[in-house]
């Protein structure tokens, strides 16, 4: 008798998004994650890394918005770096 096996459940889910939009959704969580931190060091860093990584992903897996969301992450979040205290 199989158990229960949730990966089924999930791949479905997750077929009606593109990579972009899952990409998104963790950016928003990481960013959740890290404001009580308090940190705009680390907020940066974070933004910096998802900024490259929309770049950094095909155009065929995640629309060109999302490349155009990333330049503007790779633009402001090196400038949020530099005036943070902490």
């Amino acid at each position: 008798m199989q158990g229960f096996v949730p990966m089924p459940l999930i791949d479905d889910f997750l077929l009606q998004y593109n990579v972009g939009q899952a990409l998104l959704l963790l950016f928003v969580l990481s960013v959740l994650a890290v404001i009580p931190l308090g940190s705009r060091k680390i907020l940066s860093l974070n933004a910096i890394a998802f900024g490259v990584l929309f770049v950094v992903v095909p155009s065929s897996l995640a629309p060109l918005h999302y490349k155009f969301l990333g330049l503007a992450l790779l633009v402001v979040a090196p400038l949020l770096y530099v005036t943070a205290r902490r």
